[in-house]
């Protein structure tokens, strides 16, 4: 024989019920019991009923109308009209009990334990009737079973105590003298020694089918609900949470307490004395194989079996020197919260004695503190007890699995993976069977964690990073261009995804948590709201994802800014943007050291080469035991553009003018003719390799005549007009010497400069063309040939595939 469990939603209306039945049919499923939950949502409503009633509002009466009403349409639905009569008798008759215990509640102003238990049996009691009604007129026979003539429990109401031997004897006499071989019984109810109806906590009918189960030594016991199982994580929460095929009883009953709500934690204790698995079904997928609950995981190769949570939790903290070294005090602590009735969830205590941390359900907490400081009244007023501190709005996380005691670095893993996305560990806990690493956090970031800790211990087949771009000019707008052409690319050979969670530009942003479709970005951010740096920010921190990552692809002063904030809460940053790294040394030093505290990601490699990796080799050289000697580029492919095709047959303005059409300038190219974009590159090189730098300290030979400096870009063109012979006599003194002009910067000894220069034919930078930048960098190891980077150093194109790059290393 197998027991079956329906819940709440699987039996909420008539269509529903319907389900059921089919399923029930099988033949698998002749000889069994079928336990069922009161409809969906009845209990709380029958609650409220109650509770209204003993307040003294006369609505309690529409309440129990709606619900008799939801009753009998019910039964109206299922059963032909010919025989509803009885099942619609029956109905009537609970309701009109049940409007007479209600009305004695509102006439007395009072609801007892006792009277709350009986007002809410009638959901089981109800649906059970009218589902084994339905059965018997489907000609699927069975017999009503009463739960509370079967399970005997102590007095207590509200989470009465089931007494087991009585039990097992009631329901193995009860099924031995019945001619039936299907039997339907409502779930929760039980009845006490004095048949006082009684109930076995809110997931109680999990807990009744279990009782059954053990007491006839099922087959089988299969929980029906509205899932596919038992999940790797909430699959509220996580998107990839997988449903686990096969688990322990222990880790199922670690899962359960740690707010895994799939099946109620007393169930697995019946079943697990009597080694009956336990199924978790989907009443909507029957055809889902589920989840199996056994004596021994038949998961060979899985470690941790699931991440699970409690929210709502706070956290008690006993301290004070007097309690180092004096039996005594944890005893008494947990005396005074047993004493209210308060459950501890976790407990931590410091080695040194010197304090105890416990936490409980938020809504004790106060009720905790006023406890505790009441008990340890003395100690408190002698000085050797500090009042109990309360901290609230905590979660707690759990990572279970049998398998971890056998393998160290899962505690490790666990909190390097919260470490690196900023998530901060309160309170740690570890039971001695290594089967639950158990952390409090803060209720902001539950979920990050959760989802954190499933990638890293579940996800094994890729990594996702969630983008904010900030900027979508030029640059951005390729950004997003490419990575819509490499996404697939990148998860299949890469094992990564990448998701854009936000867009943002000068005039309106956008954000979606399930990823910005790329095909129709553009129109998207037309249709978003207006833009507002701060606001961007605070939705980027108030999201909280794993693995963040702000890409600023914008020359903006207020979004460097911002890098700080976005550091210090763990959030990597991608910057295309050189106002950072060329600002004062204090605030580059500063930048470098909370990206150092913090263990996040700041990549800034186009800001020197565009898509060149000079940044990265620099870094890599010094990494390795190198030393710089000297550095000699030409770093702006704009003046390189321009003097590789002026020639003074055009104008030297018809030239710049060009290189900006083409979108090799700053939207300002003062800044690329003037020296100062060259002046900020030596200066990060020159920062990078070690030196304390700033920007007056970089020597500038401009080229520029001084008026060209002043006025609007306009402005700048005019005057480029104006000095043209200037420009020419540049040129012809160069052909002259046959030699060409190249803009370069060098690194000497702490020492920066930038300026225009005559370069001989035999120079690595004569053979420099187009739009090139190219780098030499002179080292202990390369001290007379150098390492040299050569290739396009400006356009939107290599620029936007260097921020790619410098977000794909987020990844390592």
């Amino acid at each position: 024989m197998k027991v079956l469990k329906f819940g709440g939603s699987s039996v909420a209306n008539a269509e529903n019920i319907k389900k059921v039945a089919e399923i029930v049919a099988d033949k698998k499923y002749e000889q069994s019991i079928i336990v069922v939950s009161a409809l969906g949502g009845v209990t709380d409503a029958l609650i409220q009923t109650g509770t209204s009633a003993a307040k003294g509002d006369d609505n309690y009466k529409q309440l129990l109308l709606n619900l008799e009403t939801r009753h009998l349409e019910t039964v109206k639905n299922l059963l032909p009209v010919t025989i509803q009569s009885s099942c619609l008798s029956n109905v009537k008759q609970k309701f009109n009990e049940l409007e007479d215990i209600c009305e004695g509640v509102f006439r007395l102003g009072e609801l007892s334990k006792r009277t709350m238990d009986r007002i809410v049996s009638y959901g089981e009691l109800l649906s059970s009737t009218i589902i084994s009604h339905y059965l018997n007129a489907i000609q699927i026979n069975n017999e009503w079973l009463d739960s509370r003539k079967l399970i005997t429990t102590n007095s207590q109401f509200g989470f009465a105590q089931v007494i087991f031997p009585l039990t097992n004897k009631n329901i193995q006499d009860w099924i031995a003298h019945s001619s039936s071989k299907k039997f339907v019984s409502p779930g929760f109810i039980a009845a006490n020694q004095e048949g006082l109806t009684t109930t076995l906590g809110r997931g109680g009918s999990d807990y009744t089918a279990a009782i059954f189960a053990a007491a006839i030594q099922s087959e089988s016991l299969e929980i029906w609900t509205d899932v596919t199982g038992m999940m790797t994580a909430d699959p509220r929460w996580v998107s990839n949470a997988k449903t686990i095929p096969s688990t322990s009883y222990r880790e199922a009953m670690e899962l359960s307490h740690f707010g895994a709500k799939v099946i109620y934690p007393p169930t697995i204790q019946p079943a697990m004395q009597q080694l009956i698995p336990i199924w978790i079904k989907n009443t909507f997928q029957p055809q889902q194989p589920g989840t199996v609950i056994e004596n021994i995981s038949a998961q060979k190769n899985e470690i941790i079996t699931g991440i699970s949570s409690i929210n709502t939790i706070s956290l008690l903290s006993l301290e004070g020197s007097g309690m180092v070294g004096i039996p005594g005090f944890s005893k008494h602590l947990f005396e005074a919260l047993s004493s209210a009735g308060i459950n501890v969830i976790l407990i931590t205590q410091s080695s040194s004695e010197h304090s105890i941390c416990v936490a409980v359900n938020s809504a004790d907490a106060n009720m905790a503190k006023h406890i505790v400081d009441e008990h340890f009244a003395n100690e408190i007023a002698s000085g050797k007890v500090d009042p109990l501190k309360v901290e609230h709005e905590l979660s707690i996380i759990a990572l279970v699995g049998d398998k971890m005691k056998s393998h160290p670095g899962i505690a490790g893993k666990m909190f390097a993976a919260l470490g690196r996305n900023g998530v901060n560990i309160r309170a740690i806990a570890q039971g001695s069977s290594e089967r639950n690493i158990s952390a409090v956090v803060a209720f902001k970031d539950v979920k990050k964690a959760v989802n954190v800790l499933h990638e890293a211990f579940f996800e094994s087949s890729y990594k996702q990073l969630n983008l904010f771009i900030i900027g979508s000019g030029n640059v951005g707008s390729k950004l997003l261009e490419q990575i819509k052409q490499q996404q697939e690319y990148l998860l299949h050979h890469l094992n990564l995804q990448i998701r854009i969670t936000g867009i943002g530009n000068s005039r309106h942003m956008l954000f979606n948590d399930d990823g910005i479709q790329l095909n129709n970005w553009n129109q998207l951010l037309q249709e978003a709201p207006p833009m507002k740096l701060s606001g961007f920010i605070e939705t980027i921190l108030l999201k909280n994802l794993r693995n963040s990552v702000v890409v600023d692809v914008t020359a903006n002063h207020q979004v460097a800014d911002t890098y700080a904030e976005l550091l210090s809460h763990s959030i990597a940053i991608v910057a295309c943007n050189k106002i950072a790294a060329s600002s004062a040394y204090k605030n580059y030093i500063k930048l470098k050291q909370l990206a150092k505290e913090f263990n996040v990601p700041y990549f800034f490699e186009t800001n020197v080469g565009a898509g060149l990796p000079v940044i990265g080799t620099l870094n890599d050289l010094i990494r390795s035991g190198d030393s710089i000697h000297k550095i000699q580029a030409v770093l702006s492919g704009t003046l390189n553009y321009v003097f590789n095709n002026y020639n003074a047959t055009e104008t030297f303005a018809t030239v710049v003018k060009q290189a900006q059409k083409e979108g090799y300038t700053e939207p300002d190219p003062r800044l690329d003719l003037g020296g100062t974009d060259v002046m900020r590159k030596i200066m990060i090189l020159a920062r990078e390799a070690g030196t304390a730098i700033e920007m007056e300290d970089v020597t500038n030979h401009s080229f520029l005549p001084p008026s060209c400096m002043q006025g609007t870009v306009d402005d700048f063109y005019v005057e480029l007009e104006k000095h043209e012979a200037h420009f020419k006599e540049l040129y012809l003194k160069a052909t002259a010497n046959n030699c060409k002009l190249k803009f370069v910067a060098e690194y000497v000894n702490g020492k920066a400069e930038v300026g225009l220069k005559q370069i001989p034919a035999d120079s690595d930078f004569y053979h420099l063309y187009g739009k090139d930048n190219i780098v030499l960098f002179y080292t202990q190891r390369y001290p007379e040939q150098p390492l040299v980077i050569k290739g396009a150093g400006a356009g939107a194109d290599v620029t936007a595939s260097g921020v790619f790059a410098d977000i794909i290393r987020v990844v390592h």
